[in-house]
């Protein structure tokens, strides 16, 4: 099966700058630069997963393209050359284990049913496949003995955030009974978690959990740049979010 898309952009680290600007400012943090290349390889492929719901006219399109991005994974744990486009091959490089890069493509088949989901348990299950398996590669990638168990609550108040973020932009997969202070409640509960959760996790982890710093505040405002900067390096400065 052919690449998905035509002309896959190779700069991942712009691509990442471009569409998921608090995880690249995050990778900022990363000080060494194999390290902070791979984890931004993460980054690009979570980007090219998230992306397609929004890029097909109906859900068929949707799944055989996430098909082929969970099978591209699937070869590489089965020992074959990795397909040429610039994300796999980079996700392959960098040595992520390829049934969890297959799992974070089927998770994303939710996302080709816009209905709101029905209830705390589906919408957790979803960051939890979603946002929450970002982090842990991450955290893993920057430190393997870093426990995945020390960024879920972390993952969770982030991704809680993101599915504000999607709702201000016209797709709401929230709850129909979930208001914006329901939303919130859940974030600062998922932040105060994280903090003792995070007390866990290996300085050289901490970038990958980073972006949690930003949710609360992201449920109820658009952030610019700057205090993206500023939240980001409190959170790393002082290991809290």
């Amino acid at each position: 099966m052919t690449s998905p898309e035509p002309g896959p952009d190779t700069d991942l680290d712009a691509l990442v700058r471009r569409v998921d600007p608090d995880r690249w400012l995050a990778s900022r943090f990363i000080a060494d630069p194999k390290a902070r290349a791979d984890v931004v390889a993460l980054y690009a492929f979570n980007y090219e997963l998230a992306r397609v719901a929004g890029g097909v006219s109906n859900a068929l399109m949707g799944e055989i393209r996430l098909t082929w991005w969970r099978e591209a994974m699937e070869e590489i744990a089965a020992g074959r050359p990795p397909r040429q486009h610039p994300t796999v091959e980079a996700a392959a490089r960098a040595g992520y284990p390829p049934a969890a890069l297959a799992e974070m493509a089927e998770a994303r088949m939710a996302d080709l049913d816009p209905a709101p989901f029905a209830d705390e348990g589906q919408v957790l299950a979803y960051v939890d496949a979603t946002a929450g398996a970002v982090t842990m590669l991450a955290a893993w990638r920057l430190d393997p003995k870093a426990d995945p168990h020390a960024v879920k609550s972390a993952a969770r108040a982030y991704g809680l955030a993101g599915l504000w973020r999607l709702k201000r932009a016209g797709v709401d997969r929230l709850p129909a009974d979930w208001t914006q202070a329901d939303l919130r409640s859940r974030v600062r509960e998922a932040r105060i978690a994280a903090r003792d959760e995070l007390k866990a996790l290996p300085v050289a982890a901490f970038p990958a959990a980073a972006p949690a710093a930003l949710a609360l505040a992201q449920t109820a405002r658009e952030l610019g740049e700057l205090e993206t900067r500023a939240r980001l390096t409190w959170a790393v400065a002082t290991g809290r979010v």
